[in-house]
């Protein structure tokens, strides 16, 4: 039996949320399997996987064959590295201890790694998010300017028309008090 490690598409539309199953190669995607060994979601940033790490091991050094996709998160996860390393207790070239210690000492490196991956994406979103409160205060400082040269413009047009108003009031009442000793 040709057996494979691949990806169950479970979850919704557009949503998509995998299992790593072991399954024979004749099996469809979706089918039937021999032995779920973890769980893949590309939904979140960066990627979530959940992965029974020595049976995935055991999987891998009995012979089963991964498909792209779950190569790349074995090898992510680190399961072909301890399989390397593996290789060279058989060999005789280091001990066991050794082995993990090698192990660990990658494993520590990579998770260095994607802490300062999470740790840039958070300092670009901070960065991002107070240059946008800038622009918006910007923009929000040139809508009040124009709302306040428009209640200005509006004051004064109201100021001119009360003073013509007061003008022509005061016109009509000096006409009168002209046209009195006039007639007088």
């Amino acid at each position: 039996m040709a057996t494979k490690i691949r990806l169950q598409r479970g979850g919704r539309k557009n949503y998509a949320f995998y299992r790593i199953v072991i399954a024979d190669a004749r099996a469809p995607r979706d089918g039937k399997f021999t032995e779920k060994i973890g769980t893949y979601n590309p939904n979140t940033n960066p990627a979530t996987v959940d992965l029974n790490f020595d049976r995935a091991l055991y999987w891998v050094e009995t012979g089963a064959q991964p498909t792209d996709t779950v190569r790349n998160i074995l090898k992510g996860e680190g399961v072909y590295m301890m399989k390397h390393l593996r290789g060279g207790v058989k060999k005789g070239a280091f001990d066991e201890a050794a082995c993990q210690q090698k192990f660990d000492a990658w494993k520590q490196t990579k998770v260095a790694a994607t802490e300062a991956q999470e740790k840039k994406t958070a300092d670009e979103k901070k960065a991002a998010a107070v240059k946008n409160l800038e622009a918006e205060k910007k923009v929000n400082e040139a809508i009040a300017k124009k709302v306040a040269d428009k209640k200005a413009a509006e004051a004064a047009a109201k100021a001119e028309a009360e003073a013509a108003k007061a003008a022509e009031e005061a016109a009509p009442a000096e006409g009168e008090a002209t046209e009195a000793p006039a007639e007088a």
